[in-house]
């Protein structure tokens, strides 16, 4: 169920291991959601291009984690905890480039989600 997409700078290709963080964010989510790691989807997608603040070198790592509808806010901030510290944990320095991390914890419709699997 949890649907999940980390949206980063280009500058970060070879800084930030994507696949490791996706593998570790879903064993490590798996227990605080009560869900499977089988049903974890996460999409990377880098971006080309992007301004942060004044257009100083800068790059980001965005983060969207979709969960059913009903959990507490004590449980989405410790989703985006964990899920912050682990793109943390999977990222390189990169020189003379500050990095802003951040991330969004929404509620999938619970009565309008579903999954097929064929």
């Amino acid at each position: 169920m949890p649907q999940i997409t980390v949206e980063y700078s280009a500058e970060l290709s070879e800084a930030f291991d994507r696949r490791a963080f996706a593998l570790a964010l879903h064993q490590t989510l798996s227990p605080l959601v009560s869900s499977d790691v089988a049903a974890f989807k996460t999409r990377l997608r880098q971006i080309e291009e992007s301004v942060i603040g004044d257009g100083s070198p800068a790059a980001m790592i965005h983060i969207r984690v979709g969960l059913l509808s009903g959990r507490s806010v004590e449980l989405k901030q410790e989703v985006g905890k964990a899920s912050i510290g682990l793109a943390r944990e999977h990222l390189k320095p990169v020189e003379g480039l500050a990095v802003q991390v951040t991330l969004e914890v929404y509620d999938l419709d619970r009565e309008q989600y579903q999954k097929v699997v064929v």
